[in-house]
């Protein structure tokens, strides 16, 4: 197995999972993914039974129904990350929200990746399909944090205008 390989979990709309490993990018070609499974068989899944691929740390979540362990679907507040947020509307009546790089990366045609809400979960980075879509709205734009002003240009010094009583300007006098 190549190290390139991620842990993914792979939704599909009827619910069904699989667990198995995808490279990191550029895995998703001609409407098809090629996903390893865990016992080292290839399958192909096509993308239009695809709700989303979810990058996770583990496996092993304990948790049947929701290896992905994508708990919080919703920022609380406003993201801390770059990019913009979005809130999409799935096929199966599922809403997510997640950060999407401010890149042309969002028009490719397969899918687009997006940060969830929670980083501290399982789940690091999700790939959505466009056929998984209904709808998806940019709620904000997230720029970078306030750029330092620069430092203030040199100025040529100034010579002394008030002199000690009793000095000179001219050093030679």
């Amino acid at each position: 197995m190549a190290s390139s390989r991620k842990k993914v979990v792979v939704r599909k709309l009827n619910r069904d999972w699989l667990a198995g490993y995808l490279p990191s990018e550029g895995f998703a070609r001609q409407g098809n993914l090629e996903l390893l499974d865990l016992s080292g068989k290839v399958l192909i899944l096509s993308i239009q039974q695809l709700k989303w691929v979810c990058f996770v740390r583990d496996f092993n979540s304990g948790e049947p129904q929701n290896p992905e362990r994508l708990l919080r679907k919703n920022f609380a507040g406003r993201p801390r990350g770059e990019g913009l947020w979005l809130r999409l509307q799935l096929q199966d009546g599922d809403a997510l929200d997640g950060l999407a790089e401010n890149n042309l990366s969002l028009l490719a045609p397969e899918g687009f990746f997006l940060t969830p809400p929670d980083l501290r979960g399982n789940t690091q980075r999700v790939w959505i399909p466009r056929s998984a879509l209904i709808s998806w709205e940019v709620i904000a734009v997230i720029g970078a944090s306030a750029r330092k002003k620069p430092l203030p240009e040199e100025r040529p010094q100034q010579g002394d205008l008030f002199l000690p009583q009793g000095a000179s300007p001219h050093p030679l006098l």
